[in-house]
């Protein structure tokens, strides 16, 4: 089996890739605090940010390909603390490229819906960014260095995502569950608007970006665009939970240290003559129900 190095094992997203992936690949996954176990899997402890340990790693393994997915992914800490996110966002990122580009492998890196203003929707691939905060600044640094040193380098701009969590790494929806079962209220967006898809549909798409691209952007959004009051609303449904549970509110009233843009929903059309396949959110939800 070819080998696969996936980095950010850990997360949300890297744990549900490299289970999906190890299906088909030999799958090594990068750590740098929390070592997760996944069957047929082999962890490897690296700090992604020191080129010299990476190096290391992909001397030894001599990986096939590589999948980029570690980050600081959260907004309000890369906005409150952006020179350490910049480490992991920017620097760790350029790093995977080099040395991508050393073996000639192909090489996918995860940005975000975030990399747009919310004022346009919904994005093609074509679409200038325009980024409102400094995680979709970074992610834009990162896009636009790894295709500077590596043009192969095949960039997936991430929705919305959700589902199985890792032992480490929770989705949004595990927060819905959590105050559904302590029946306390949940308030809900109604004005922010994206495309959300689960975290196995998200795998799905990056292997098939992985297959079958080379120095291009692909979105992977869903075909629904929903708010949070609307997504929560399916969801309570779904769980068999009360609706009246849910109060719906305005972003534009809520103060965070990141900006946030009001709608990133992703026109994915491309992605989806590739032989992406999403389900609906509904049926999404059905399918994680009792396994959640």
């Amino acid at each position: 089996m070819k080998k696969l190095l996936v980095t950010g094992a850990s997360g949300f997203l890297g744990y549900n890739l490299c289970q999906y992936a190890q299906q088909n690949w030999q799958v090594y996954g990068t750590f740098y605090s929390h070592q997760i176990n996944i069957n047929n899997v082999k962890s490897v402890k690296v700090d992604v940010t020191n080129f010299i340990d990476l190096q290391e790693i992909f001397n030894e393994i001599k990986p096939d390909a590589g999948i980029h997915l570690a980050a600081a992914s959260k907004p309000n800490y890369c906005q409150n603390n952006p020179e350490d996110a910049y480490k992991i966002n920017v620097t760790a990122s350029l790093n995977i490229a080099q040395l991508c580009a050393d073996l000639n492998i192909p090489c996918v890196f995860t940005s975000t819906d975030l990399v747009f203003d919310g004022l346009n929707s919904p994005y093609k691939e074509t679409d200038l960014v325009s980024p409102i905060s400094y995680y979709g600044e970074q992610k834009v640094k990162a896009e636009q260095g790894m295709l500077e040193i590596y043009p192969k380098t095949v960039i997936c701009r991430m929705p919305l995502m959700f589902g199985i969590p890792s032992p480490y790494g929770e989705s949004f929806i595990q927060f819905f569950l959590k105050t559904f079962r302590e029946g306390k209220a949940l308030s809900l967006f109604t004005d922010e608007y994206r495309t959300p898809v689960s975290g196995l549909t998200a795998a799905k798409g990056l292997l098939l970006a992985l297959e079958t691209l080379e120095g291009d952007i692909l979105h992977l959004g869903g075909k629904e665009r929903v708010s949070r009051y609307e997504f929560g609303c399916l969801m309570a449904e779904i769980f068999d939970f009360s609706q009246d549970l849910i109060t719906p509110c305005l972003q534009k009233d809520v103060t965070m240290s990141a900006p946030r843009s009001p709608d990133t929903s992703l026109d994915s059309s491309k992605a989806f003559k590739l032989g992406y396949n999403t389900l609906s959110i509904k049926e999404e939800l059905e399918q994680l129900k009792g396994k959640i």
